[in-house]
Protein backbone atom coordinates (compact mmCIF):
# COMPACT_ATOMS: atom_id res chain seq x y z
CA UNK A 1 0.00 0.00 0.00
CA UNK A 2 1.12 3.36 -1.01
CA UNK A 3 -0.64 6.47 0.85
CA UNK A 4 -0.21 9.89 -0.31
CA UNK A 5 -1.12 12.84 2.26
CA UNK A 6 -1.64 16.39 0.86
CA UNK A 7 -0.08 18.97 3.71
CA UNK A 8 1.97 16.61 5.66
CA UNK A 9 5.04 18.60 6.93
CA UNK A 10 3.12 20.30 8.59
CA UNK A 11 0.54 19.42 12.14
CA UNK A 12 -2.19 16.93 11.58
CA UNK A 13 -1.17 15.74 8.17
CA UNK A 14 1.79 14.67 9.47
CA UNK A 15 0.98 12.76 12.47
CA UNK A 16 -1.41 10.88 10.24
CA UNK A 17 1.62 10.05 7.76
CA UNK A 18 3.72 8.77 10.85
CA UNK A 19 0.89 6.63 12.46
CA UNK A 20 0.10 5.57 8.85
CA UNK A 21 4.13 4.36 8.56
CA UNK A 22 3.51 2.71 12.00
CA UNK A 23 0.55 1.00 11.18
CA UNK A 24 1.62 -0.99 8.43
CA UNK A 25 5.46 -1.77 8.23
CA UNK A 26 5.27 -2.55 4.79
CA UNK A 27 3.73 0.65 3.01
CA UNK A 28 5.16 3.53 2.22
CA UNK A 29 3.80 7.29 2.23
CA UNK A 30 4.51 10.32 -0.19
CA UNK A 31 4.46 13.61 0.80
CA UNK A 32 3.17 16.32 -1.10
CA UNK A 33 2.95 19.51 0.19
CA UNK A 34 4.34 23.36 -0.43
CA UNK A 35 7.13 23.33 2.02
CA UNK A 36 9.70 21.53 2.96
CA UNK A 37 10.31 19.20 5.94
CA UNK A 38 11.23 21.37 8.65
CA UNK A 39 13.97 20.48 11.84
CA UNK A 40 10.81 19.81 13.84
CA UNK A 41 9.00 17.56 11.11
CA UNK A 42 12.49 15.66 9.91
CA UNK A 43 12.93 14.58 13.70
CA UNK A 44 9.45 13.05 13.54
CA UNK A 45 9.70 11.27 10.47
CA UNK A 46 13.26 10.36 11.48
CA UNK A 47 12.30 6.43 12.65
CA UNK A 48 10.14 5.45 9.28
CA UNK A 49 12.19 8.13 6.73
CA UNK A 50 13.47 4.87 4.81
CA UNK A 51 9.51 4.18 3.77
CA UNK A 52 8.90 8.09 3.00
CA UNK A 53 9.17 10.37 0.04
CA UNK A 54 8.89 14.16 -0.01
CA UNK A 55 7.77 16.04 -2.87
CA UNK A 56 7.95 19.90 -2.39
CA UNK A 57 5.69 21.25 -4.55
CA UNK A 58 2.46 23.73 -5.28
CA UNK A 59 -0.74 21.60 -5.42
CA UNK A 60 -2.42 24.10 -7.55
CA UNK A 61 -0.07 23.67 -10.31
CA UNK A 62 -0.04 19.52 -11.61
CA UNK A 63 2.81 20.19 -14.08
CA UNK A 64 5.35 20.60 -11.02
CA UNK A 65 4.10 17.14 -9.02
CA UNK A 66 2.01 15.11 -11.33
CA UNK A 67 4.86 13.16 -13.49
CA UNK A 68 6.41 12.18 -9.34
CA UNK A 69 3.08 11.02 -8.15
CA UNK A 70 2.48 8.49 -11.80
CA UNK A 71 5.68 6.44 -10.72
CA UNK A 72 4.87 6.02 -7.21
CA UNK A 73 2.04 4.01 -7.33
CA UNK A 74 -0.60 5.46 -5.03
CA UNK A 75 -3.04 3.42 -3.48
CA UNK A 76 -4.54 5.58 -0.82
CA UNK A 77 -5.03 9.57 -0.66
CA UNK A 78 -5.70 12.09 1.68
CA UNK A 79 -6.06 15.65 1.17
CA UNK A 80 -5.24 17.75 3.95
CA UNK A 81 -3.23 20.80 2.26
CA UNK A 82 -5.28 23.65 3.11
CA UNK A 83 -4.34 27.26 4.08
CA UNK A 84 -6.20 28.13 7.83
CA UNK A 85 -7.11 31.50 7.96
CA UNK A 86 -8.25 31.12 11.42
CA UNK A 87 -7.87 34.19 14.38
CA UNK A 88 -9.24 33.27 18.02
CA UNK A 89 -7.38 32.81 21.14
CA UNK A 90 -6.03 36.53 22.06
CA UNK A 91 -8.34 39.88 21.84
CA UNK A 92 -5.62 40.99 19.00
CA UNK A 93 -6.40 38.16 17.16
CA UNK A 94 -9.70 38.31 17.76
CA UNK A 95 -9.66 41.60 16.12
CA UNK A 96 -8.10 40.70 12.97
CA UNK A 97 -9.42 39.27 9.70
CA UNK A 98 -6.68 36.94 8.18
CA UNK A 99 -9.18 36.20 5.17
CA UNK A 100 -8.46 39.26 4.23
CA UNK A 101 -4.52 39.41 3.91
CA UNK A 102 -5.00 36.86 0.51
CA UNK A 103 -8.85 35.87 0.14
CA UNK A 104 -7.57 34.72 -3.37
CA UNK A 105 -4.98 32.59 -2.60
CA UNK A 106 -7.52 30.92 0.33
CA UNK A 107 -10.15 29.61 -2.48
CA UNK A 108 -7.03 28.78 -4.98
CA UNK A 109 -5.74 26.27 -2.63
CA UNK A 110 -8.37 25.20 -0.61
CA UNK A 111 -10.68 24.44 -3.26
CA UNK A 112 -8.66 24.45 -6.94
CA UNK A 113 -6.18 22.62 -5.15
CA UNK A 114 -8.99 20.15 -4.23
CA UNK A 115 -10.00 20.12 -8.07
CA UNK A 116 -6.52 19.59 -8.95
CA UNK A 117 -5.39 16.76 -7.13
CA UNK A 118 -9.47 14.79 -7.49
CA UNK A 119 -8.41 15.45 -11.53
CA UNK A 120 -5.56 13.70 -11.25
CA UNK A 121 -6.96 11.07 -8.96
CA UNK A 122 -9.46 10.19 -11.36
CA UNK A 123 -7.40 8.75 -13.82
CA UNK A 124 -5.33 6.45 -11.63
CA UNK A 125 -6.63 2.78 -11.49
CA UNK A 126 -5.40 1.91 -8.21
CA UNK A 127 -6.39 4.29 -5.94
CA UNK A 128 -8.86 2.77 -3.10
CA UNK A 129 -10.14 5.67 -1.59
CA UNK A 130 -9.82 9.30 -1.26
CA UNK A 131 -9.81 11.03 2.20
CA UNK A 132 -10.96 15.02 1.88
CA UNK A 133 -10.16 16.86 5.19
CA UNK A 134 -12.72 19.10 5.56
CA UNK A 135 -12.96 21.22 8.94
CA UNK A 136 -16.20 21.59 11.54
CA UNK A 137 -16.34 25.26 10.00
CA UNK A 138 -18.27 24.48 7.83
CA UNK A 139 -21.08 24.49 10.53
CA UNK A 140 -23.46 27.38 11.71
CA UNK A 141 -22.63 28.84 14.79
CA UNK A 142 -25.50 27.60 16.24
CA UNK A 143 -26.82 24.24 16.04
CA UNK A 144 -29.37 21.81 17.33
CA UNK A 145 -32.21 23.41 19.09
CA UNK A 146 -31.91 21.60 22.47
CA UNK A 147 -28.48 22.67 24.20
CA UNK A 148 -25.41 20.48 24.51
CA UNK A 149 -26.73 18.13 22.10
CA UNK A 150 -24.11 17.08 19.76
CA UNK A 151 -23.90 18.57 16.51
CA UNK A 152 -24.51 15.96 13.41
CA UNK A 153 -23.20 15.90 9.79
CA UNK A 154 -26.83 16.41 8.87
CA UNK A 155 -28.12 19.74 8.81
CA UNK A 156 -26.65 22.89 10.38
CA UNK A 157 -24.40 24.00 7.24
CA UNK A 158 -23.79 27.61 6.21
CA UNK A 159 -20.43 28.43 6.49
CA UNK A 160 -19.80 32.45 6.23
CA UNK A 161 -16.10 32.67 6.06
CA UNK A 162 -13.68 31.85 3.40
CA UNK A 163 -11.87 29.12 5.04
CA UNK A 164 -15.23 27.08 6.11
CA UNK A 165 -17.05 28.10 2.29
CA UNK A 166 -13.65 26.32 0.30
CA UNK A 167 -13.87 23.45 2.69
CA UNK A 168 -18.05 22.87 2.04
CA UNK A 169 -17.06 23.54 -1.56
CA UNK A 170 -14.45 20.80 -1.66
CA UNK A 171 -16.67 18.02 0.25
CA UNK A 172 -19.30 18.30 -2.78
CA UNK A 173 -16.32 18.77 -5.16
CA UNK A 174 -15.13 15.46 -4.07
CA UNK A 175 -18.21 13.54 -3.46
CA UNK A 176 -19.41 14.62 -7.24
CA UNK A 177 -15.96 13.50 -8.84
CA UNK A 178 -16.77 10.26 -6.17
CA UNK A 179 -19.97 9.57 -8.18
CA UNK A 180 -18.91 10.72 -11.71
CA UNK A 181 -15.82 8.83 -11.92
CA UNK A 182 -16.14 5.70 -9.68
CA UNK A 183 -13.90 7.10 -7.02
CA UNK A 184 -14.24 6.02 -3.29
CA UNK A 185 -14.27 9.28 -2.10
CA UNK A 186 -15.06 10.70 1.68
CA UNK A 187 -14.99 13.85 3.85
CA UNK A 188 -13.90 14.13 7.49
CA UNK A 189 -15.16 16.90 9.22
CA UNK A 190 -12.55 17.74 12.54
CA UNK A 191 -13.06 19.33 15.50
CA UNK A 192 -11.10 21.35 17.54
CA UNK A 193 -7.23 19.89 16.89
CA UNK A 194 -4.19 19.97 18.78
CA UNK A 195 -1.53 17.72 19.86
CA UNK A 196 1.36 16.33 18.81
CA UNK A 197 3.48 18.35 15.91
CA UNK A 198 1.20 21.29 16.83
CA UNK A 199 3.09 24.27 15.93
CA UNK A 200 3.33 27.67 13.68
CA UNK A 201 3.70 27.03 9.99
CA UNK A 202 3.58 28.86 7.11
CA UNK A 203 -0.05 27.64 6.53
CA UNK A 204 -1.41 28.18 9.62
CA UNK A 205 -0.50 30.18 12.58
CA UNK A 206 -3.44 29.12 15.66
CA UNK A 207 -3.36 27.70 18.69
CA UNK A 208 -6.43 26.07 20.31
CA UNK A 209 -7.07 26.29 23.94
CA UNK A 210 -5.40 22.55 25.15
CA UNK A 211 -2.40 24.30 23.41
CA UNK A 212 -1.87 27.04 25.11
CA UNK A 213 -2.22 26.21 28.42
CA UNK A 214 -0.78 22.71 28.22
CA UNK A 215 2.63 25.34 27.10
CA UNK A 216 2.12 27.73 29.71
CA UNK A 217 1.74 24.70 32.76
CA UNK A 218 4.68 23.55 31.46
CA UNK A 219 7.02 26.87 30.56
CA UNK A 220 6.03 27.98 34.32
CA UNK A 221 4.03 30.69 32.89
CA UNK A 222 1.61 30.83 35.75
CA UNK A 223 -0.95 32.35 36.69
CA UNK A 224 -2.79 32.13 33.05
CA UNK A 225 -5.00 35.21 32.15
CA UNK A 226 -7.73 34.46 31.25
CA UNK A 227 -10.99 36.51 30.90
CA UNK A 228 -13.39 33.05 31.21
CA UNK A 229 -13.09 29.79 32.83
CA UNK A 230 -16.27 29.25 30.84
CA UNK A 231 -15.14 28.90 27.33
CA UNK A 232 -15.63 25.71 25.69
CA UNK A 233 -14.64 23.47 22.86
CA UNK A 234 -14.58 20.15 21.19
CA UNK A 235 -10.65 19.38 21.50
CA UNK A 236 -9.46 16.29 20.09
CA UNK A 237 -5.64 15.57 20.05
CA UNK A 238 -4.03 14.90 16.51
CA UNK A 239 -3.26 11.06 17.35
CA UNK A 240 -6.91 10.29 17.51
CA UNK A 241 -7.93 12.07 14.41
CA UNK A 242 -5.00 10.06 12.40
CA UNK A 243 -6.25 6.70 13.87
CA UNK A 244 -10.12 7.58 12.62
CA UNK A 245 -8.90 8.72 9.50
CA UNK A 246 -7.11 5.17 9.17
CA UNK A 247 -10.35 3.68 9.99
CA UNK A 248 -11.90 5.40 7.34
CA UNK A 249 -9.53 4.67 5.10
CA UNK A 250 -9.60 0.45 5.86
CA UNK A 251 -13.31 0.49 5.71
CA UNK A 252 -14.38 -1.72 2.81
CA UNK A 253 -17.21 0.09 2.30
CA UNK A 254 -19.00 3.55 3.55
CA UNK A 255 -22.70 4.50 4.17
CA UNK A 256 -22.05 8.20 4.04
CA UNK A 257 -20.08 11.04 2.42
CA UNK A 258 -19.24 12.68 5.30
CA UNK A 259 -18.27 11.97 9.03
CA UNK A 260 -17.43 14.30 12.35
CA UNK A 261 -14.28 13.32 14.04
CA UNK A 262 -14.17 14.70 17.30
CA UNK A 263 -14.16 14.14 21.42
CA UNK A 264 -17.84 13.76 21.46
CA UNK A 265 -18.32 16.08 24.61
CA UNK A 266 -17.06 19.63 25.20
CA UNK A 267 -14.56 20.70 28.02
CA UNK A 268 -14.29 24.20 29.58
CA UNK A 269 -10.68 26.19 29.99
CA UNK A 270 -11.58 25.40 33.93
CA UNK A 271 -11.22 21.42 33.04
CA UNK A 272 -7.57 22.03 31.08
CA UNK A 273 -6.88 24.41 33.91
CA UNK A 274 -7.30 21.78 36.41
CA UNK A 275 -5.72 18.64 34.26
CA UNK A 276 -2.83 20.93 33.86
CA UNK A 277 -2.32 21.16 37.42
CA UNK A 278 -2.58 17.39 37.99
CA UNK A 279 0.53 17.20 35.60
CA UNK A 280 2.52 20.51 37.23
CA UNK A 281 1.05 20.75 40.98
CA UNK A 282 0.92 24.84 41.65
CA UNK A 283 -0.83 25.78 37.94
CA UNK A 284 -3.44 28.01 37.65
CA UNK A 285 -5.70 30.53 35.70
CA UNK A 286 -6.36 33.90 36.47
CA UNK A 287 -9.39 35.70 35.41
CA UNK A 288 -8.72 39.26 33.83
CA UNK A 289 -10.97 41.71 32.08
CA UNK A 290 -10.38 40.54 28.26
CA UNK A 291 -7.81 43.13 27.17
CA UNK A 292 -4.99 41.72 29.53
CA UNK A 293 -5.93 38.30 28.91
CA UNK A 294 -3.56 35.46 27.17
CA UNK A 295 -6.54 33.52 26.43
CA UNK A 296 -9.84 35.08 25.31
CA UNK A 297 -12.48 32.93 24.38
CA UNK A 298 -16.54 33.59 24.06
CA UNK A 299 -18.51 31.67 27.16
CA UNK A 300 -21.13 32.22 25.35
CA UNK A 301 -20.36 29.98 22.38
CA UNK A 302 -21.49 26.95 23.40
CA UNK A 303 -23.72 25.20 20.19
CA UNK A 304 -23.33 24.92 16.86
CA UNK A 305 -19.72 24.78 15.68
CA UNK A 306 -18.44 25.74 18.69
CA UNK A 307 -20.41 22.54 21.06
CA UNK A 308 -20.24 18.72 20.60
CA UNK A 309 -19.84 17.11 17.93
CA UNK A 310 -22.03 13.19 17.07
CA UNK A 311 -19.58 11.14 16.42
CA UNK A 312 -21.71 7.85 16.67
CA UNK A 313 -21.60 7.51 12.52
CA UNK A 314 -18.05 6.66 12.54
CA UNK A 315 -18.12 4.59 15.87
CA UNK A 316 -20.60 2.55 14.47
CA UNK A 317 -18.90 1.87 11.12
CA UNK A 318 -15.25 1.74 11.86
CA UNK A 319 -15.34 0.75 15.87
CA UNK A 320 -13.26 4.03 16.04
CA UNK A 321 -13.20 5.34 19.75
CA UNK A 322 -11.47 8.62 20.91
CA UNK A 323 -9.42 8.79 24.06
CA UNK A 324 -10.88 10.25 27.27
CA UNK A 325 -10.20 13.84 26.54
CA UNK A 326 -8.37 14.40 29.98
CA UNK A 327 -5.91 11.50 29.05
CA UNK A 328 -5.28 12.98 25.97
CA UNK A 329 -4.56 15.57 26.82
CA UNK A 330 -2.17 14.96 29.64
CA UNK A 331 -0.48 12.28 27.14
CA UNK A 332 0.31 15.89 25.12
CA UNK A 333 1.78 17.76 27.84
CA UNK A 334 3.76 14.74 28.28
CA UNK A 335 5.26 14.50 24.81
CA UNK A 336 5.77 18.01 24.90
CA UNK A 337 7.75 17.46 28.38
CA UNK A 338 10.34 15.04 26.37
CA UNK A 339 13.34 16.64 24.92
CA UNK A 340 13.70 16.60 21.34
Amino acid sequence: MHLLITGATGFVMSVLGRTWLATHPGAHLTVLDIAPLDEAATRYFAPVTERLHVIVADLTRPESWRDALERAGITHIVHGATITPISRGTLSEARREPEAEQPARIIEVNTMGTVALLEWARAQRKIERFVYVSSGAVYKEHGPDRPGEPLPEDGYVMPRRLYGISKLASELISERYGGLFGLSTVSVRPASVYGTMDRVTASRNFRHVPNRIAHAAIEGRGPLKVNSLDGVGDYIHAEDVADAILGLLAAPRLAHSVYNIGSGTTSSVRDFVAWAAEKIPGFEAEVVPAAGADLVQDPALKDGMWGAYDISRIQAETGWRPRAVRHAFQAYMDWLSQPR
